[in-house]
């Protein structure tokens, strides 16, 4: 088969590679229809995840049709549609029985990880890929969920909406602040409502971003490179900050931008991927009952968020601005790591 495989910081190769094979009873052999490129592909080719070694098949997102069960799976069987979950998950130990799929004991090489496919394993920007604890790990697409649609729920919706809005403890009233008005930042955006947020504030320095923030969600659109962003962003909130401000960046810089709008008693929810330290200005912060929560996605939201999907409340088909076919896969890595330029949000790669 052939599929797309890192070669190291700044090195992608669209290949041929051999195909998957049933390792344990609880795998499936998934047959990838569609799939797209996360910020963490990204941030892998950068070398900000160490973790990943050359020869590894990248994408941890994906839409297809089950092709082989292991013997040991239960939940689906060949010819079933699913969306494979950015978190593979054993359902037994001790944090996936909370929830917290993203810590699974028992996933594969790095136990207390469950971000394993294009990872520590090969991932999904294949024509197949193996997807280990499938009865956890895969979701069965309704019908009437495009894949375009149902490949959003493998990662960014679910994140946006743990990770920023939940972890974040939006509730009914408040004022959220979303830096980085990026794929995930916009599924922060387009789900806050869930929770009640009253009003969604969009900082970022890209114009189009800000205008489409307008579309996701977001009641407001800040210039994060405006001389005065900041005290905009307060007269919003009676000059007193926001009450929950969701980093969806991954750099230092967007870190200290939420530090700076949060009100006392507020919450920084941490979203993006940081690839170098960031400093904590702790002596200012203390004393203002400064929350500040970090995550990895654990998509223990993604069936509730499936529902909402197939019932049209969320409109996440969105999201997708360019589409390329499989063979095209380097055109679609360019195009997305240009974004500022492209004005791409989410590529979409499909047979």
């Amino acid at each position: 088969m052939r599929a797309l495989v890192y070669g190291g910081p700044g090195l992608r190769e669209w290949t041929e590679v051999p195909d998957p094979q049933i390792l344990h009873p609880t795998d499936v052999i998934v047959r990838v229809e569609t799939t797209t490129i996360c910020g963490s592909d990204l941030h892998i080719l950068k070398g900000d995840v160490p973790s990943v070694e050359p020869g590894r098949v990248l994408g941890h997102e994906g839409v297809g049709t089950v092709i082989e069960a292991g013997s040991g799976v239960s939940s689906v069987a060949a010819g079933d549609r699913v969306i494979i979950s950015c978190m593979t998950a054993c359902g037994s130990c001790s944090y996936c029985r909370t929830g917290m799929y993203a810590h699974c004991l028992a996933d594969e090489g790095v136990p207390g990880l469950g971000w394993a496919l294009g990872h520590v394993i090969d991932g999904t920007q294949a024509e197949l890929v193996r997807v280990p604890f499938a009865d956890f790990s895969l979701h069965k697409i309704p019908e009437g969920v495009s894949d375009e649609a149902a490949v959003m729920l493998s990662d960014i919706l679910p994140t946006g909406f743990e990770i920023g809005v939940r972890y974040g403890r939006v509730k009914p009233g408040d004022v959220v602040a979303v830096v980085g008005a990026g794929p995930v930042g916009l599924a922060a955006m387009m789900t806050a409502g869930l929770q009640g947020a009253a009003r969604v504030v969009a900082v970022d320095l890209d114009a189009n971003r800000r205008a489409q923030a307008l579309g996701f969600g977001a009641t407001d659109a800040v210039d994060a490179g405006a001389s005065d962003w900041e005290a905009q962003v307060r007269s919003m909130t009676d000059g007193l900050g926001v009450d929950v401000a969701i980093e969806a960046v991954g750099i230092p810089a967007t870190f200290t931008a939420c530090t700076k709008i949060v009100r006392a008693g507020g919450t920084i929810a941490n979203v993006g991927v940081h690839g170098a330290p960031v400093e904590l200005a702790l002596q200012d912060l203390w004393i203002h009952d400064i929350a500040i929560t970090t995550g990895l996605v654990s998509t223990s939201t993604t069936p509730m968020l499936l529902n909402l999907v197939a019932r049209r409340v969320l409109d996440v088909e969105k999201f997708a601005t360019h589409r390329f076919a499989f063979d095209e896969f380097m055109d679609a890595y360019d195009t997305f790591g240009r974004a500022a330029d492209t004005q791409a949000l989410k590529v979409i790669v499909a047979r």
